[in-house]
């Protein structure tokens, strides 16, 4: 589905707000995230630290876990901002649960406003999903 530059803006504007709200003393890397439902809601996230490094939180599943533990599954775009020189990158464990939970569009940028726009496909191809569980339960039967 395509966007329209109204969403896309929008959509950045959220993104850029979260990233003010970071948690972020080690890094002093702040990433912003805006996550809108295909029934037009907004959901937020920041990257959220934490000094023992494992237990911290990217922005981008921060806003997909609030929407999911809102009862939101449906997913049309997903905007990550970092301050960045080329459009911020996933790491994979953001990745994969874009993936897991199919956001038809994610926008990659910065604070330049240098924008990238990708399928799930092509931010994280060959990936792992439900469908591999399921047929390899069904090859053991």
């Amino acid at each position: 589905m395509k966007l329209d530059q109204k969403k896309i803006d929008l959509l950045y504007q959220k993104a850029k707000d979260a990233m003010q709200n970071s948690y972020s003393p080690y890094s002093n890397f702040k990433v912003g995230a805006a996550l809108l439902t295909k029934d037009g809601k907004i959901y937020t996230g920041t990257n959220i630290e934490n000094a023992s490094y494992g237990l911290s939180m990217c922005a981008e599943r921060t806003a997909i876990f609030k929407a999911v533990s809102e009862g939101e599954k449906n997913f049309e775009a997903l905007v990550v901002i970092g301050e960045t020189d080329e459009p911020i990158s996933p790491c994979g464990a953001c990745r994969q649960v874009i993936a897991e939970f199919g956001v038809e569009n994610i926008i990659l940028t910065n604070l330049k406003k240098d924008l990238k726009i990708m399928t799930v496909e092509e931010l994280l191809p060959y990936g792992f999903s439900g469908k591999d569980l399921n047929d390899q339960n069904s090859d053991n039967r």
